[in-house]
């Protein structure tokens, strides 16, 4: 049995401390993956573009064919809720979720009208302000739109991040860049990734085989309007090991350099410190 860090969900109009039990063996979720979530952060007292993360799940639901059934707002009120009973300070993932619970067309469709919500938050820290990542080339690719719902935050895309992942660990690396159909990067294992070049930002173009991070657009805007150019463009391989700089941005560690590409050693650079700079000062209203 894991051993939960501090949670608290919300299902069915009432706070349960821990990790409650909420699907059975038929429940559609629990057979079929039909599930999505979004993740926010609480930390140092703020919650950055939670407002968005609430958003983006009732977004994700319906592009699964689910029925969302709160209003973003309600989300977001529910999310604050929870947060306050926690300790001051504390370091949070905030992540609303829908599933499925009945079966629809031909079982294997969901019943949209059976679509379930409920809210967990739990501790989990932030990475160190000098944490690093470590980097190599996933053999696995990212799905198109015509083969999986890359549209959304859905449960049933993880298998293969995870399996990218699995495959960098047993290289002893910590995270992985992924291609998409074409052989181009589209993103890493679990964030989106830049790099700089002489002074320009580069990253992926959003060309649907990845999620537009709310994180990931947060930091075009934040690095554009401090003066940097910042490029969505076509990436391949070769772009990234033979940059000054690359890092990694999503909400579960908002920003992290990295430090090796395969063979190849870098540091954390000045661009990635001024991002990390930027992102904090917004966060706090500053």
């Amino acid at each position: 049995m894991a051993e939960w860090s501090n949670t608290w969900t919300w299902i069915d109009g009432e706070w349960i401390e821990g990790n409650p039990p909420v699907i059975g063996p038929r429940s559609h979720a629990f057979w079929l993956g039909t599930s999505v979530f979004d993740g926010a952060r609480a930390f140092e007292d703020v919650t950055p573009d939670l407002d968005m993360h609430c958003a983006r799940v009732n977004d994700s639901a319906r592009a699964l064919g689910m029925k969302p059934t709160m209003d973003s707002a309600r989300i977001l009120e529910l999310a604050l809720e929870g947060v306050s009973k926690f300790p001051k300070g504390a370091e949070l993932y905030i992540r609303p979720m829908y599933w499925a619970e009945g079966e629809g067309l031909s079982t294997v469709a969901a019943d949209p009208e059976s679509t379930r919500f409920l809210i967990t938050i739990y501790e989990t820290p932030m990475p160190a302000k000098d944490a690093s990542l470590t980097l190599t080339l996933a053999s696995y690719r990212r799905p198109t739109m015509e083969c999986m719902p890359v549209n959304a935050k859905a449960g049933c895309l993880y298998p293969n991040n995870a399996r990218a992942l699995k495959e960098a660990a047993d290289k002893g690396f910590m995270n992985a860049l992924v291609r998409d159909a074409l052989g181009n990067i589209a993103e890493l294992a679990t964030a989106n990734v830049f790099l700089v070049k002489n002074g320009v930002v580069k990253t992926p173009a959003n060309n649907g085989t990845f999620l537009n991070g709310i994180t990931r657009r947060r930091f075009i805007q934040l690095l554009e309007n401090d003066g940097f150019t910042v490029e969505e463009t076509t990436l391949n391989y070769d772009d990234f090991f033979d940059a000054d700089e690359i890092f990694a941005t999503g909400n579960y560690s908002k920003i992290m350099p990295v430090s090796k590409l395969d063979e190849r050693d870098l540091q954390p650079g000045p661009v990635s410190a001024r991002a990390r700079e930027l992102y904090w000062n917004y966060a706090h209203g500053r």
